[in-house]
């Protein structure tokens, strides 16, 4: 089936998959999982109910129950999964992806990802077994635990935050369902109502056109910080005071300064593949730091962060893991640890460019995506070219490639998600990011 993806199920409703698809992922998780209850959410997305209602009626004529969360951010999915010892919980949504799409989210036993490799591709098979009616069936309970997780959150809110001035964008997702109980109403928000047609912008916050809005607003308001967040608020990410848009990996670096205040011990951080080494080069000097690079995604992040025991860590795309939230993302939290840094650097008058500016010391050419059929070929191509060229410093190839040289490197990775081939060139000097990526762009061509 088109929807099964590498770290959850996902595509546009009715044509990648459908209420049928929807009642048999229901009828064969309790399997899967070897659970008798499972925790459901679900976001605002207008698919999000009929999804529901067949996911849950295949879930009870398994025999199992459903508990049912009601209307949720992943995140919130996540904490509740672990912290109510759930074996099983599904998250109803397509996170950033436009209106037409909807999909699932799966965990089990501690909030631990369900990806392809670890249990996606047997559900995938099992939809193709016929399915034998039980004659006892489960129930639906309500578990409405939205106020207990709040006040999880609330431990975490700076507390000089009235000294910030805020824009907030809620991209009309479920970030908006909890965030004014949280840090209040005092703050610039905008596209904060709960509207799964996203009738403003897409809820990608990568996508240069969907912060614009964001931007306008934080010159306007002189604001300090700009928030956004993707539709079901498992990403967050900034705009500094002046609108620029940061790349969200320096955030890692970010919040070290929350993270790294008197640690003695080795402290375990991850980031992905396409990680700028500046992250690394920064926090090394504010403590005894061990950076790990892993693959792109939940599925894989929030595995490998509790397999080191790392503190916590975080992704070119926005996600940010912690120990503390069950090894899992949350763009609240991110968003609220990030804005002790930003107040306490307030307070001592450095603003969100300048702290920024510090941490950035490479030029980066942001992802780029090429459309290319042979994707392996042109990766090979790549590789093979700069390997005979010059002297690689470091290799990795868990998650496309990464080759790192003296003074630059580069990842090419297949999306996971969409039709293409994804680049990144960080360097030391403009000048010679323009020059790779020149390089590059000729070898690419020959596969375009």
């Amino acid at each position: 089936m088109k929807a099964f993806h590498a770290y959850d199920i996902r595509g546009i409703y009715n044509q990648d998959f459908n209420k049928e698809d929807a009642y048999k992922i229901g009828y064969y998780l309790p399997k899967l999982l070897k659970t008798n209850k499972i925790l459901v959410g679900r976001d605002v997305r207008v698919s999000s109910p009929e999804i529901f209602e067949n996911l849950t009626r295949g879930i009870n004529d398994a025999w199992a129950d459903v508990y049912d969360a009601g209307l949720a951010s992943t995140p919130m999915i996540y904490w509740l999964t672990a912290k109510y010892n759930f074996e099983a919980s599904v998250m109803i949504t397509a996170s950033h992806n436009g209106k037409e799409y909807n999909g699932m989210k799966i965990s089990r036993k501690q909030a631990k990802p369900v990806g392809y490799d670890t249990g996606l591709s047997e559900l995938e098979a099992m939809l193709n077994k016929e399915i034998i009616a039980c004659s006892q069936k489960g129930e639906i309970i309500p578990f409405d635990k939205k106020d207990e997780y709040i006040q999880f959150l609330k431990q975490y809110i700076p507390k000089n935050i009235g000294d910030l001035n805020l824009s907030i964008d809620c991209s009309n997702g479920m970030a908006a369902l909890l965030i004014k109980d949280i840090i209040g109403n005092n703050h610039s928000y905008i596209f904060d109502t709960l509207d799964g047609s996203f009738p403003n912008h897409e809820a990608n916050p990568l996508v240069a056109e969907n912060i614009v809005d964001l931007q306008k607003s934080v010159i306007k308001n002189q604001s300090d910080i700009g928030i956004i967040f993707d539709g079901d608020a498992d990403r967050v990410m900034f705009v500094d005071e002046k609108g620029e848009f940061i790349s969200p990996d320096l955030m890692i670096a970010v919040m070290g300064h929350y993270f790294l205040k008197n640690k003695d011990n080795t402290t375990h951080i991850i980031q992905d593949i396409r990680s700028s080494k500046a992250i690394g080069e920064y926090l090394q000097k504010m403590g005894n730091v061990e950076m790990h690079t892993w693959k792109v995604g939940r599925a894989f992040a929030s595995l490998k962060l509790a397999d080191i025991d790392g503190l916590y860590g975080g992704e070119l795309a926005g996600h940010y893991y912690f120990k503390d939230f069950y090894y899992s993302d949350s763009g609240l939290l991110a968003m609220l640890i990030i804005l002790q840094v930003i107040a306490d650097m307030k307070a001592n008058g450095k603003s969100v460019s300048q702290l920024i500016s510090e941490i950035k010391a490479y030029a980066n050419s942001g992802e780029i995506n090429f459309k290319i059929e042979d994707k392996q070929g042109a990766m090979e191509a790549v590789k093979s070219y700069f390997e005979k060229a010059e002297s690689v410093t470091k290799f990795m190839d868990f998650d496309g490639y990464r080759l790192e040289f003296l003074d630059w490197w580069f990842n090419i990775r297949p999306s996971n998600t969409e039709p293409y081939l994804r680049l990144i060139v960080e360097a030391r000097t403009e000048e010679l990011l323009e020059n790779k990526l020149s390089d590059i762009r000729a070898i690419l061509k020959e596969f375009v």
